[in-house]
């Protein structure tokens, strides 16, 4: 039975995109982005393409491209549109499905929806945590946002230099699967992507 992997992140430019390419690769998986906003000649679903190698996955067109690179409602209100959740259909695919989010979880698409209203109970998320000052927090806040929402196939991706303090503490609360992390690589190609997409193939088919 096919299975979706709905990316997301403690925040914005934490390595979705990279982590997005990487649980393709090492499940050959077909991917989807619902809501781009800004850089439509470069998106998202560009960088995957580049990053990706198999010859199986399949890029699905985003729902809403939106041209500013903002919030998804505050593009979207640029644009003289309001993002509908019913015009958001998942596609029809026979193969894992990758999903990547915008930003993180309760970024707003409208006035009462948020990114979290994308993920399907049956989902595993994988949430990306990257080092700063706030991420315990943060990353913490996001893992009981999805519990309390039913969520309960997680997983963790590190993105970044190795922190023991932040990990151990994230390890210790948070209670859900570590996948692994990706390193501070000083260049990533589709090389790299499919030495982490080895390195990850079990445990994400373990969640």
């Amino acid at each position: 039975m096919p299975k979706t992997f709905f990316i997301t992140g403690i925040g914005t430019e934490v390595g979705k995109t990279v982590v997005s390419a990487i649980v393709i690769e090492a499940l050959q998986a077909d991917y989807w982005k619902p809501v781009q906003a800004g850089d439509l000649d470069n998106s998202d679903s560009h960088k995957v393409k580049r990053l990706v190698s198999n010859k199986k996955t399949r890029f699905h067109d985003n729902a809403y491209a939106l041209k500013t690179p903002m919030s998804p409602h505050a593009a979207a209100e640029i644009d003289g549109i309001t993002i509908d959740l019913k015009n958001i259909k998942r596609p029809e695919t026979k193969n894992d499905l990758v999903i990547e989010g915008a930003g993180g979880l309760l970024v707003p698409l409208n006035d009462t929806q948020s990114i979290a209203d994308l993920i399907g109970k049956d989902d595993v998320v994988i949430l990306v945590s990257r080092h700063y000052l706030g991420s315990i927090n943060h990353t913490l806040l996001s893992i009981e946002a999805l519990k309390n929402r039913g969520i309960s196939k997680i997983g963790i991706i590190f993105s970044g230099a190795e922190h023991h303090t932040t990990e151990a503490a994230i390890r210790n609360h948070a209670k859900v699967e570590v996948i692994g992390r990706i390193d501070e690589e000083p260049y990533i190609d589709e090389m790299v992507v499919r030495e982490y997409a080895e390195k990850f193939r079990e445990r994400l088919c373990e969640i």
